[in-house]
């Protein structure tokens, strides 16, 4: 006996503490496991949705053994020790040392570090010092522009709401019976509380109060709710709110978005009030599971990257061919194979562009500056190259293409025809409507003229109101006006107004509903959805003032007086936006959750092309080859989930675009991660601004535009000092190979090789600074390695063929022609080769004529015209010596300017063949 007693005394005290929930969760997980649900979220999950939906209220509460009156704090503590904290994972912060190790580890760098190990080696320190200077100068200036730009991206994070209402009980009514069953004391138990508590504290089985303005804590199911509005444009991108219920309507549903009576952890309540039980918080929500979506998987290279790994990749190959070359011509021919090693290592210093990686990240860093004063923080900087590169735009349509406001669009009688009367009877019913006004109540409002010239105050009195249901789906206002009679005014979904509509008012006079009529008003309505546009029907009926209290029964016999209609307006910046992008070769497609019907109609009123609507559903029996085509020929996708636009993206990459997207909610997430460009705003949802590249200050199509141009001015600077390097490098190099075969000294020494080349390296660093064509920036620029490389065959023998013209000078006009005189030869070479050098980066900057047709920037004219009177003062001043370099006689110097004027002349005469053969980037 007393066995028994103490067992059911320790289940009462189990009951009490909530441990049976971990074996009805385990039955509850079974029965979940069979449930057939959509694969957009992880099974486990929609199961876990789909079956909160489909239960009553009373056995969900016993699955997640929760209670009516909710959990007590005890519970609470109890299920959270299980199920840990209600937070999304979120994209961690690189801690800076793993950062500066990401600035570092380029192929340049890495190879740049390995010359400089080697020289230090060989006791070159001067060649250690300069090479090392390079590196250091290039990590630190993008390590501290990306992480200056991730510190104000972090601070513009829009902070979620901190606090629930949660309904709380201080003793399990379980316990207190048990305690009076098995000890007869009678514990006194309090009745249920509402109490603020941090989301970060909700556990599922709690119950929830919801509100207007209250942000949804977790997935939670609906158990009552009253007129309750959701705004779930951060998650499915549809701009009007949708309406929520206790009890599913659609038990045929299986995508979790399309449950509605539940509400998604993220977004917002815009009207009406609820109480709901949280089913699944943290990673185990739908906004968790897009969460870990975005940050388990590591970031595909972008277009930019992967260019500049090439570009790398290209030169790195030429240097490991062209080094051992020289290296055994010189060894065999000359017989110092240290002096040899030593000109090999300066030819592979020469050779690398160890000025890349700086003039890049400085150039990138420029673009950065000039970005934030238009209002757009750059979190990556490799994303102002890729906005230059960007051929096809993807952006979601509310807020960026529309207004993300709703307006009244029209106002219509019966037949079509704009109407002022039913203007007035809609502002007559939203004016006296009590309670809170939703979005569709604030358009009409926003009519003060109607409001001037109705005078409510002074012409009319409100007599009664019948509240909206979610039954009949409509609301009335009854009014007296000067009290001679009571007008009934009756506003709601089309169906149900024309249900209670015996009559249609036709100008003057009232026409009976006929079934003719009723066909007319179906395709009137018909055609303002069709222009996306959402349509509440106006209904009326005079009245007797015999009485003051009105129901239900009283809407019946009401005259249908027309439609109000609404819309979520474009931009007016936003046809000028896409012309300007369409004018620089970057193609919109616009990728939304909404309704294709809304879409088309917004896309129209900008000017893009309507007549193909893919939707979601089409891409579903798409296999990724019909998906790679249809992605060309469609530019408007509707009713997309997120994994959808993932799929749009990726086939996009896949056809060799460069794609950027535009998104700010929970829903663009997985898009904005895979994009080549992922673009954000202030605004948008955490783990929307933590997927981007760059987050805009102002959601706008023109600061867009603004960053296209940037960024293709940023490219067009960096492949001018890619293609000035690569050429003259090749140039030297073959005029190197040339000299050694035929020389019987070196024909310059590893230190005028490393000194001509730091001296070419410094002139160039005002290129970030540099102006740009117009036509440069007009289309769409990528890397292409394979014109690099073409580019540096055409153009370096041309300065090879006055190279060689120099040898031939000092050789045969100035007697520079044994190892005594070497210095002498390699001083003329020097200065030649350093001129020639400096003076090609003016020479390629453009496709025109240089100095004449395109200027280059002020900065960039200083620093050449310096390094170049440099060039000539190290051997004509007090340092030669110390250089191995000696003064040159001044008969040299009008033949080096017949030189120079040759060069540039061959030099304008291959660009000019060269443009039209393969154009010009």
């Amino acid at each position: 006996m007393r066995l028994t007693f103490l067992k059911e005394l320790f289940a009462a005290f189990v009951r009490s503490r909530g441990f049976g929930r971990h074996f009805r969760r385990l039955a509850l997980l079974d029965s979940l496991s069979r449930t057939t649900v959509s694969r957009e979220v992880p099974p486990s999950l929609a199961q876990t949705l789909a079956a909160a939906a489909r239960s009553t209220p009373d056995v969900l509460l016993k699955q997640l053994d929760s209670h009516p009156d909710g959990l007590s704090a005890a519970q609470a503590e109890l299920i959270r020790e299980q199920v840990g904290l209600n937070e999304v994972e979120q994209e961690k912060p690189l801690p800076w040392w793993l950062h500066l190790w990401h600035c570092y580890k380029t192929p340049f760098d890495l190879l740049l570090t390995l010359l400089a190990v080697i020289s230090y080696v060989t006791e070159d320190m001067k060649a250690t010092l300069v090479i090392g200077t390079m590196v250091v100068l290039s990590v630190a200036i993008r390590f501290w522009q990306e992480r200056k730009s991730n510190i104000a991206a972090d601070k513009l994070k829009a902070m979620v709401s901190n606090t629930a209402t949660v309904i709380r009980r201080d003793l399990s009514e379980d316990a207190a019976e048990d305690a009076r069953r098995y000890f007869d004391v009678q514990l006194h138990v309090h009745p249920a509380h509402r109490e603020e508590v941090p989301i970060a504290q909700l556990v599922p089985g709690d119950l929830v109060a919801l509100s207007a303005g209250d942000m949804i804590p977790g997935d939670c199911r609906v158990l009552a709710a009253k007129d309750l509005f959701v705004s779930q444009a951060a998650m499915t991108g549809e701009s009007l709110p949708v309406e929520k219920f206790a009890r599913l309507r659609d038990l045929s549903a299986t995508n979790p978005l399309e449950l509605d009576n539940i509400v998604f952890m993220g977004t917002n309540v815009v009207s009406g009030s609820a109480t709901a039980v949280v089913v699944g918080t943290g990673a185990r929500t739908y906004f968790g599971a897009l969460a870990q979506r975005v940050t388990a998987t590591d970031r595909a290279p972008t277009q930019f990257q992967a260019g500049v790994n090439k570009v790398a990749w290209l030169l790195i190959r030429f240097m490991f061919v062209m080094s051992p070359l020289v290296l055994f011509i010189n060894g065999f021919t000359k017989g110092d194979w240290t002096e040899a090693f030593l000109f090999a290592m300066s030819i592979a210093v020469g050779l690398t562009p160890e000025m890349l990686p700086m003039i890049v990240t400085s150039t990138l860093a420029k673009g950065a500056v000039i970005l934030s004063r238009q209002k757009v923080i750059v979190k990556r900087l490799d994303a102002i190259q890729n906005f230059g590169a960007m051929d096809v735009l993807c952006t979601d349509k509310t807020g960026t293409l529309t207004q993300d406001k709703i307006f009244l669009a029209r106002h219509t009688d019966v037949w079509g025809e704009e109407s002022d009367d039913v203007l007035e009877a809609a502002y007559l019913n939203s004016y006296y409507q009590t309670g809170l006004k939703n979005l569709l109540d604030v358009a009409v409002l926003e009519h003060t003229e109607v409001h001037r010239e109705l005078n409510p105050a002074s012409n009319f009195r409100k007599v009664d109101e019948i509240p909206f249901d979610f039954q009949r789906r409509r609301m009335s206002v009854v009014v007296a006006e000067h009290e001679s009679h009571h007008l009934l005014i009756c506003k709601g979904a089309v169906e149900e107004i024309l249900a209670v509509c015996a009559r249609v008012r036709h100008g003057e006079a009232d026409e009976a509903l006929t079934p003719e009529l009723l066909a007319r008003v179906r395709e009137v309505t018909a055609d303002l959805n069709e222009d996306g546009l959402r349509v509440v029907a106006v209904a009326a009926r005079e009245l007797p003032p015999n009485k003051e209290s009105y129901g239900v029964a009283d809407e019946a016999g009401l005259t249908l007086i027309g439609y109000v209609a609404f819309l979520d307006p474009p931009k007016e910046s936003t046809e000028p936006a896409l012309n300007a992008l369409f004018a620089h070769g970057v193609k919109v497609k616009v990728l939304t959750g909404d309704n294709e019907l809304v879409t088309a109609k917004i896309c129209r009123e900008v000017g893009l092309p309507t007549q193909q609507v893919l939707l979601g559903s089409d891409l579903e029996r798409m296999d990724d080859a019909q998906l790679a085509e249809a992605v060309e020929t469609h530019d408007i996708f509707a009713k997309l989930t997120p994994a959808h636009k993932e799929r749009v993206v990726r086939a996009l990459k896949g056809n060799g675009h460069v794609v950027g997207f535009m998104g700010d909610g929970i829903n663009d997430a997985p898009a904005l991660r895979t994009a080549d460009i992922g673009i954000s705003v202030d605004t948008a949802v955490d783990i929307a601004k933590e997927a981007a590249d760059i987050i805009l200050l102002e959601k706008s199509l023109m600061v867009l535009e603004e960053g296209v141009v940037e960024g293709r001015k940023t490219f067009a600077n960096m492949l001018k000092y890619i293609k000035m390097t690569a050429s003259s490098n090749f140039g030297n190099v073959f005029s190197v190979l040339v000299a050694s075969a035929f020389i019987p000294f070196l024909p310059m020494l590893p230190m005028h090789l490393l000194v001509q080349n730091l001296l070419y390296d410094f002139s160039q660093v005002a290129i970030p600074f540099d102006n740009v064509d117009e036509e440069l920036v007009r289309d769409p620029q990528r890397w292409n390695p394979a014109d690099i490389g073409r580019f540096m065959l055409f153009f370096g023998p041309v300065s090879s063929v006055f190279d060689i013209t120099t040898y031939l000078v000092m050789w045969f006009v100035f007697g520079a022609n044994t190892p005594e005189h070497q210095t002498l030869f390699q001083s003329g070479w020097f200065v030649e080769g350093l001129m020639t050098q400096t003076l090609v980066v003016h020479m390629i900057r453009t496709r025109k004529i240089p100095f004449v047709q395109s200027r280059p920037g002020g900065l960039l004219m200083i620093a050449t015209g310096l390094i170049m009177a440099l060039g000539v003062f190290i051997p004509m001043g007090p340092v030669a010596h110390y250089f191995k370099l000696q003064a040159l006689p001044w008969s040299y110097f009008p033949i080096l300017a017949a030189i120079l004027a040759g060069y540039m002349v061959l030099t304008q005469a291959m660009k000019a063949f060269y443009s039209r053969r393969f154009g010009w980037q």
